[in-house]
C-alpha cells in the first residue's frame, strides 16, 4: 500500500518540481516582459532551451509565502542585455551592477547563469587569495591567541589593538567574498556550477530567485572570540552562504551547501573550543519575509537556518514569513531552523540526523510560531525524538502528520511536542496559533517524503 502511495506522490511532486511555463508577469518592480515560450535572446543564445526557460522562470502560484500577494519573479522581466553567462568572481559582479559596493541597489531585472566555479577569493588578477592577504598588517592569530586567552585576558569581550586589527581584517574579507545582489535578480547555476568562499548576499534585494547552485565553504578567515557565550566562550563566524535581509518576495530552490572539503570537523581547538570559521546556510533576518526555501540539500554542516535577528522585540515583529518545503537535511547538527518572531512552515522535509555533535532539529524561539507537518526524520544512534524540537524561549508549536525512524526500529508516526515535553520543563503548547495556506502541489504522508526528497532535492536535479 505504502509503495503505491510512493510512487503516486513521486508522479505528483516530480511535475509539482519541475519548471512550468514561463512567466509573463512584470517583477513587482517594474521592468520589460520576459521572452515567451522558449523564444531566444541572443545574450542566451548558447543556452540549452531548459536552461533559458529555467531562468525565466518565476515562481509558482501558491508556493510557499514568496508567493503571497505579487509572488516573485525574480529577473523574468530581464531584457536581452541582461542576460549574462559568468564564470569568474569578477565576471559575477560585473553581471550583478558593477561594483560590489554599490550592487545592492541596482534594481534592473536581470538573469544571471553560473557555468562552473566561482570562487569569492578570487583577485583582481584572477589568482586566489588566502586569509593572509586580507589580513590587516597587525593581525595575526598567534598574537590574537596569547592576548586573548581567558587565563590572561579574563572572561570579557576582546578589546584593544588587537581586536581592532582583527575588525579591520574583517572589514577587508567582507569587501572580498561578500557579495552584494539587488533586486529583481534571477540567479541560477547551470549543470555543475558552484559558488565557493563566497557570501550571496540579499540585504533589500526584494523579488529574487537563486536556483541550483552548490555552495561550499563560506569560511570565515577571521572568527571572532565570544569568552561569555556559554560557560567556556565560543568562536563565532560571520559569514553565510546565502544572507537574505532586509529583503521580500524571496525564493531559494535546489540549491546544495556543504562545507566541502574544509569540514568543522576538520578545524582546530583555540582557546578550548572548537575554532568555528563558519556560519549558517541560509539565514533570514533584520525584517526580511516572504522566503520560500525548497527543494535544497543541507549537508555536513552545523549551523544551517536562523531565522530572526535577536531576541529583542521590535521591527522583526510581524515579518520573517518563511516556508520551507522538501528540502533534506543530511547530517546537520542545529538551527532546522531556528525561529524568532516569525510564521514559518516547515512541511515535507527529510531529517537524517546523526552524530555525537546533533543538537536538535527546530528551535522554537522568542513569539516564533512554527508549524512542522508531515515530516520525515531519520534517526541514528543516540538522537531520540525528544531532542528534535528545542526551547529558545518560544511558547507554542504545532506539530502534525510527522514521523520518524530510530535506529533499529521501524518507521511510526510521533507526536514531536508531546515527546519534548514528556522529556523537559517547561511544557511547549501545541498550537502556534496559525494555519499555512499557502502550499503548492499535494502535501505528501510522511513516509513518501524520504524517496521524493531523496530525488529531487538539491542542485543538479533540474532538467538543464
Amino acid at each position: 500500500m505504502w509503495k503505491k502511495a510512493v510512487g503516486a506522490a513521486m508522479v505528483a511532486v516530480t511535475l509539482a518540481a519541475t519548471p512550468g511555463s514561463v512567466t509573463a508577469a512584470p517583477a513587482p518592480d517594474g521592468g520589460a516582459a520576459p521572452a515567451q515560450n522558449g523564444a531566444v535572446d541572443t545574450a542566451d543564445s548558447g543556452l540549452s532551451w531548459f536552461a533559458r526557460h529555467l531562468g525565466r522562470q518565476a515562481l509558482p502560484a501558491g508556493d510557499g509565502w514568496a508567493a503571497e500577494g505579487t509572488g516573485t519573479t525574480g529577473g523574468t522581466a530581464a531584457t536581452p542585455e541582461q542576460v549574462h553567462v559568468v564564470s569568474s568572481r569578477a565576471e559575477l559582479v560585473a553581471a550583478l551592477g558593477g561594483d560590489n559596493a554599490t550592487n545592492r541597489g541596482n534594481a534592473t531585472p536581470k538573469i544571471i547563469y553560473v557555468n562552473g566555479a566561482v570562487d569569492g577569493f578570487e583577485g583582481p588578477d584572477g589568482s586566489i587569495l588566502d586569509c593572509a592577504d586580507l589580513a590587516d598588517p597587525e593581525y595575526s592569530l598567534a598574537a590574537y591567541l596569547a592576548a586573548y586567552d581567558p587565563a590572561v585576558w579574563g572572561r570579557v569581550a576582546p578589546s584593544g589593538p588587537l581586536e581592532a586589527a582583527r575588525v579591520r581584517s574583517v572589514t577587508n574579507q567582507t569587501r572580498q567574498t561578500q557579495i552584494n545582489v539587488g533586486p529583481n535578480t534571477t540567479i541560477v547555476g547551470l549543470r555543475g556550477a558552484r559558488l565557493t568562499g563566497l557570501t550571496l548576499m540579499l540585504d533589500g534585494a526584494h523579488n529574487t530567485i537563486v536556483r541550483n547552485l552548490t555552495f561550499d565553504d563560506a569560511r570565515d578567515c577571521f572568527p571572532a572570540w565570544s569568552p561569555t557565550d556559554g560557560a567556556a566562550g565560543n568562536w563565532n563566524s560571520q559569514y553565510d552562504q546565502i544572507s537574505v535581509r532586509r529583503s521580500e518576495h524571496v525564493w531559494i530552490d535546489h540549491n546544495t551547501f556543504t562545507d566541502g572539503d574544509n569540514p568543522d570537523s576538520g578545524q582546530p581547538v583555540h582557546l578550548g573550543r572548537p575554532y568555528q570559521v563558519h556560519d549558517g546556510s541560509v539565514d533570514v533576518t533584520h525584517t526580511a519575509s516572504l522566503v520560500t526555501v525548497s527543494y535544497n540539500r543541507f549537508v555536513g554542516r552545523d549551523k544551517v537556518m536562523l531565522i530572526g535577528s535577536s531576541n529583542t522585540v521590535g521591527p522583526d515583529v510581524g515579518r520573517l514569513k518563511v516556508s520551507l518545503h522538501h528540502n533534506l537535511f543530511d547530517g546537520v547538527l542545529q538551527r532546522l531552523p531556528r525561529v524568532r518572531f516569525g510564521q514559518v512552515d516547515v512541511w515535507n522535509n527529510h531529517y537524517r540526523l546523526a552524530g555525537d555533535g546533533f543538537e536538535y532539529a527546530i528551535g522554537v524561539g522568542v513569539q516564533s510560531a512554527v508549524v512542522a507537518e508531515n515530516n520525515f526524520f531519520t534517526l541514528g544512534a543516540g538522537v531520540t525524538a525528544d531532542t528534535l524540537l528545542h526551547d529558545w524561549g518560544g511558547t507554542a508549536v504545532t506539530t502534525r502528520g510527522n514521523w520518524v525512524r530510530a535506529a533499529g526500529d521501524r518507521a511510526r508516526p510521533v507526536d514531536l511536542v508531546g515527546a519534548y515535553n514528556a522529556a523537559h520543563e517547561p511544557d511547549l503548547a501545541p498550537d502556534a496559533g496559525w494555519t499555512p495556506t499557502l502550499r503548492r502541489g499535494p502535501v505528501l504522508p510522511a513516509p513518501a517524503v524520504p524517496a521524493v526528497v531523496g530525488a529531487l532535492a538539491g542542485a543538479d536535479r533540474l532538467l538543464l
